[in-house]
């Protein structure tokens, strides 16, 4: 299915580059996506600074650029690394070092999942009002109250960190949806009330993808965190991009979850083990004339699998954003 270069790998033949198919498309930025950011716009007014949530996983490649411009560099700006939990701590330092070149914005990295003893939950309140008085609030000076608007690409925790620290300082139940699908929020909410002392409030919004991905590399990684659709871009290509990543690195973890009997860059030789080996088969009506069913392997099933388990972290922690620190 990909055209690619050749590298040699532990006595094997990997790829050393990736190309998709040419009539798959990386560009995901339906009409709630506009909408929300001009929505977004409107509301500065009644912000006093943003949280800018990403996914630690691709910390450098995975920002939507355009913020700058059109949002986060109007206003005291927080950048959020979610997720840490499941990217590479060796990483943190080199990640942290390129981040501070280019913004002057905190830094915090947290994982939503932890609700109790996350320390970047915890951090982030005192965060917000340190910024918030020690800035200009420019029409907001005599408002008793703190109010942001947390901002990112989709499905990197924005909702799950409003629900979080309004579980912890407030100690009420969630406020906003969450899911693993990207787009589950698709209008700029309400404010939203997280802490009584300080007294804070955030603006929930969609997550907002650039119009045009800059390359290939870019937009897989960017699916492969779950960033688009995953019908977008065709989860079995989603699975090919994993695969390449992970042989490129040397992380072979995925041979045993996958009941295979040795590292393979043929993703349909890995989704057809996988599926057998999960009993997951396509059973079709055979059009031969024989009136019968034939049974074929789920690849689909088997490459939503694949992925899933990378998502959840099984095959182990990886920052994918580490050739380019």
């Amino acid at each position: 299915m990909v055209l690619c270069s050749n590298v040699l790998l532990l006595g094997k033949t990997f790829r050393s580059t990736f190309k998709i198919p040419d009539k798959t498309k990386l560009r995901w930025f339906p009409g709630h996506m506009s909408r929300g950011l001009k929505v977004m716009q409107q509301k500065l007014k009644n912000v006093d600074c943003i949280i800018e949530v990403h996914d630690a996983r691709i910390p450098v490649s995975g920002r939507n650029p355009n913020f700058k411009d059109t949002v986060s560099g109007l206003r005291p700006h927080i950048l959020v690394l979610n997720k840490a939990d499941l990217t590479d701590e060796l990483s943190l330092d080199k990640t942290l070092n390129i981040l501070k070149k280019q913004c002057s914005s905190e830094i915090i990295f947290t994982n939503c999942k932890d609700s109790t003893n996350c320390k970047g939950v915890n951090k982030l309140i005192n965060v917000v009002h340190d910024i918030c008085t020690n800035t200009s609030r420019h029409n907001r000076n005599e408002e008793r109250e703190f109010c942001a608007m947390i901002i990112g690409v989709p499905n990197v925790g924005k909702s799950s960190l409003i629900n979080r620290l309004r579980n912890r300082f407030l100690k009420k139940s969630n406020a906003v949806t969450v899911g693993p699908i990207a787009g589950i929020t698709r209008a700029v909410g309400t404010k939203i009330k997280v802490c009584q002392n300080p007294l804070i409030y955030i603006f929930d919004t969609p997550g907002i993808l650039t119009p045009v991905v800059p390359d290939v590399e870019v937009g897989m990684k960017l699916a492969l965190c779950g960033t688009f659709k995953d019908s977008e871009v065709d989860v079995i290509n989603i699975a090919d991009y994993l695969l390449y990543w992970l042989n490129k690195h040397n992380c072979f973890s995925y041979v045993n979850y996958l009941n295979l009997k040795e590292p393979t860059d043929n993703i349909t030789e890995v989704l057809t083990v996988s599926a057998v080996h999960l009993k997951l088969f396509l059973r079709m009506k055979d059009f031969g004339g024989n009136g019968g069913i034939s049974v074929r392997p789920d690849l689909s099933s088997a490459a939503n699998n694949f992925v899933t388990a990378f998502r959840k972290g099984s095959f182990g922690t990886f920052n994918l954003d580490i050739d380019i620190l």
